[in-house]
């Protein structure tokens, strides 16, 4: 258990033991309201903390996240090859969308999540028999500024791997698109 979430346990005791101390009648207040009353305390006790460390120039529970997150392991979470093809191969991971042609010698082409701007699913109606699609990737990536995964099986689950990744991966590096208007 980090010291994070020790704070946090002890926390959230003393603002349940402040509550019985106080004598304030609570016996009313169904129990489940109570707990998110202390939630909604504890969280703004927290992020009261994180900005008073943040002033005095100290890592809070933000930077210690973003650090886990970045030592932690890149995690697999697609792996195909294209309908009837033997030399490419695709790979979605936590970090990057990984291509790599090749029979013997090996070409490899990653993106990583955070620059992927947009992703489409395009399906022509004989793929859509055949149950294969084309995902087309475009991102900020100078040398690879439009990518297409082609002929992937069941493309609808791989296109909602790919943004669910790409939507977390974002949200890990508090990064946020504006869209022009």
């Amino acid at each position: 258990m980090s010291n994070i979430e020790q704070i946090k346990i002890k926390a959230r005791e003393r603002i349940w033991k402040s509550l019985a101390q106080s004598q304030t009648p609570i016996a009313s207040i169904p129990h489940e309201e109570l707990e998110t009353l202390v939630d909604a305390l504890l969280d703004g006790i927290m992020v009261l903390i994180d900005e008073s460390l943040e002033e005095a120039g100290l890592p809070g529970r933000a930077e210690d996240a973003r650090s886990a997150m970045l030592e932690s392991d890149e995690q697999l979470l697609w792996e195909g090859r294209p309908f009837l093809s033997l030399v490419t191969h695709y790979q979605i991971t936590t970090e990057r969308v990984r291509i790599i042609r090749g029979l013997l010698g090996k070409d490899r082409d990653d993106i990583e999540l955070i620059r992927i701007q947009d992703i489409d699913l395009k399906q022509s109606m004989t793929e859509r028999v055949l149950g294969v699609g084309d995902i087309v990737i475009r991102s900020a990536d100078p040398s690879m500024p439009k990518a297409v995964l082609n002929n992937v099986k069941d493309p609808e689950r791989v296109h909602e791997i790919l943004r669910r990744a790409m939507l977390n991966a974002r949200k890990r590096f508090r990064y946020s698109v504006q869209e022009e208007m």
